[in-house]
C-alpha cells in the first residue's frame, strides 16, 4: 500500500504513538517528546505497515529475575558431603600439628640433635605456611577452592611419602615445609567455604575445627605406641593413609569447581564495590583483618606449643615415661571437647566477653602445671587449658563475619587463618630456641606471656571495631 492520505497524518499519527510510547520512552519524558516531533515532522512518509497493532504492544511490568539461590542450591546430600570433605581435611591437619609432640624426643635420639635443631622442623613448617598465607587471595581468585584443595591434597601424599624411610634430618624439614604450605591453603580454603554454607555459622565453625581436634587427639595416641617400637618413621604412613583418602574425596566432592559454582552466592548478595587496585590489597589495607591474623597466629602458636613441646617437658622435669605422650592427647581431647559443647556458652557470655573468661582459666591452669610439681595434677590441668582453648579461634572467625565487609570476607578469613597457621611452627621453634639455653621449663612462662599478647591484641581489635550493618 502507498503512504497515508495527508489529512490523517497528523491526528492518527498522534493517537497511533500514544500507545507506542510505553515501550519506547522507557519512562522518560525528553525521549517520548522527541519521537512524537520526529513523526510530526515525517508524518507525510510513513507507510501504514509501520504503525502499531494489538499484537505489537508488550507489557512495560518487568518479571522479576530468578533468584540464583534456588533451585541452584545444593541439595541437602551435597551439603553433607561438602562438610564431610572439609572435615576430612581439618582431621588431618589436626592430626599433623600434634604428630611432632610425642615424637620430638625420638627424633632428637635417632638424628642425635639439640632442642635447636630439632626445632628446624617448625622453621621449615612456618616457612611453607607464611608462604601458604601470601599467596592464598591470589590463588584462590586465579584457580578456586576445589582446584587449591585437591593440588594440595595431592601434594600432601608426596610430603608424607618422603617420611618413613627416615631419610637424612634436612629431607624431613623440607616435607615439613611442603606440609606446612598445602595445609596453610587447605585451612584457609575450609574455613571460607564453612562460612558460606547456610545454616548457624557459629555452631557450624566450632565443628569445623572440632574436627581439627579429633585429629589433633588421636594423633599423639598412635604417635606414642608407634615411638615406642623402634620404627617411628612409619608412623607417617598412616598419615599418608589420610592423605590419599582426601584427595580421592576431595576430587570426587568438589571435582575441581569454584566455591561459588558449588555454593552459589545469595540474590542480595553484595557487590565489590569499585577499587583502586586489587581485592588483595583492600583486604592488606583493613586493620581488623591484621588485627584478627596476628591474635590467630598467637593463639594456634601457644595451641602448638603447648601440645607439642608438654611431652618434652612432663619427661624431664616431672618424671614422666614414653606414656607422658598420652598427656598431649588429654591436651587436644580437651580442645575437641571445647569446640564441641561450649559454643551455647559462647552465645551467653557474648564472644568478645568469653575470650577474657576462657583466656583467664587458661592461664591460672598454665601456672598450676608451672608452680605444682606433680605429674597427674599436671596432666589434669593441661587438659583443662585445652577446654578453655577450644571455642577461641572458631569465635574469632566468627567475629570476622560480623565485623567485615562482606565482598572481603572470604579473603580476609583466607588470610586470617593462613597467618594463623604460621603461630603453629614460629613459636614452638621459638620455645626450642629457649630450652637450649635454658631448659624446657621455659615452657609455662612463655605460653602465659603469649595469652597476655592475645589478651592485648583482642583489647585493641575491639577499640578498633565496629560491628557490620549491612
Amino acid at each position: 500500500m502507498a503512504s497515508l492520505h495527508p489529512n490523517l497524518s497528523a491526528e492518527y499519527l498522534s493517537r497511533s504513538l500514544s500507545v507506542l510510547t510505553p515501550t519506547v520512552s522507557l519512562g522518560r519524558e525528553s525521549k517520548t517528546s522527541t519521537v512524537h516531533r520526529t513523526v510530526h515532522e515525517t508524518s507525510d512518509g510513513i507507510e501504514l505497515s509501520r504503525l502499531p497493532t494489538l499484537q505489537d504492544r508488550t507489557p512495560t511490568t518487568e518479571l522479576p529475575a530468578p533468584s540464583i539461590s534456588g533451585s541452584n542450591s545444593p541439595s541437602p546430600k551435597s551439603l553433607l558431603l561438602y562438610r564431610t570433605a572439609a572435615y576430612g581435611i581439618m582431621i588431618l591437619e589436626g592430626w599433623s600439628d600434634a604428630t611432632a609432640g610425642p615424637l620430638l624426643p625420638v627424633i632428637q635420639r635417632h638424628y642425635n640433635i639439640n632442642f635447636t635443631v630439632v626445632s628446624m622442623l617448625f622453621v621449615t613448617s612456618a616457612t611453607g605456611f607464611a608462604l601458604g598465607a601470601i599467596v592464598n587471595v591470589p590463588l584462590t581468585d586465579r584457580y578456586g577452592l576445589g582446584k587449591i584443595i585437591t593440588v594440595c591434597a595431592a601434594l600432601q601424599i608426596l610430603a608424607y611419602a618422603i617420611i618413613p624411610p627416615a631419610l637424612p634430618f634436612p629431607v624431613m624439614c623440607a616435607s615439613y615445609a611442603l606440609i606446612g604450605f598445602t595445609m596453610a591453603l587447605q585451612n584457609a580454603q575450609c574455613n571460607v567455604f564453612v562460612s558460606s554454607l547456610p545454616g548457624n555459622a557459629s555452631s557450624a565453625m566450632g565443628l569445623l575445627h572440632g574436627f581439627y581436634g579429633i585429629g589433633a587427639s588421636a594423633a599423639p595416641l598412635v604417635a606414642t605406641q608407634v615411638g615406642q617400637t623402634g620404627h617411628w618413621s612409619y608412623f607417617y604412613l598412616t598419615s599418608l593413609g589420610l592423605a590419599v583418602l582426601n584427595l580421592v574425596f576431595s576430587l570426587y566432592v568438589f571435582k575441581l569447581k569454584r566455591l561459588e559454582e558449588l555454593i552459589p552466592p545469595h540474590e542480595n548478595a553484595e557487590e565489590a564495590p569499585i577499587l583502586q587496585g586489587s581485592k588483595y590489597g583492600a583486604i592488606l589495607r583493613r586493620k581488623q583483618v591484621h588485627l584478627l591474623a596476628a591474635f590467630a597466629m598467637v593463639y594456634v602458636g601457644a595451641e602448638v606449643t603447648i601440645g607439642g613441646w608438654i611431652v618434652t617437658f612432663l619427661e624431664q622435669l616431672r618424671g614422666g615415661g614414653p606414656s607422658a605422650g598420652y598427656v598431649s592427647s588429654g591436651f587436644f581431647g580437651g580442645l575437641t571437647l571445647g569446640r564441641f559443647i561450649l559454643w551455647p556458652l559462647n552465645d551467653l557470655l557474648g564472644k568478645h566477653r568469653a575470650i577474657y573468661v576462657y583466656m583467664v582459666v587458661a592461664a591460672g591452669l598454665e601456672l598450676v602445671v608451672w608452680l605444682v610439681p606433680n605429674l597427674i595434677t599436671n596432666a589434669v590441668a593441661v587438659a583443662i587449658v585445652g577446654m578453655a582453648l577450644g571455642p577461641m579461634y572458631p569465635i574469632v572467625m566468627n567475629v570476622a563475619a560480623e565485623v567485615l565487609p562482606k565482598w572481603i570476607l572470604a579473603g580476609s578469613i583466607g588470610f586470617v587463618a593462613s597467618t594463623g597457621q604460621v603461630g603453629s611452627a614460629l613459636f614452638p621453634f621459638l620455645t626450642g630456641l629457649l630450652a637450649t639455653k635454658r631448659g624446657v621449663g621455659v615452657l609455662q612462662p612463655l605460653v602465659i606471656g603469649l595469652f597476655g599478647l592475645m589478651a592485648a591484641l583482642w583489647l585493641i581489635f575491639m577499640l578498633n571495631t565496629r560491628r557490620r550493618t549491612d
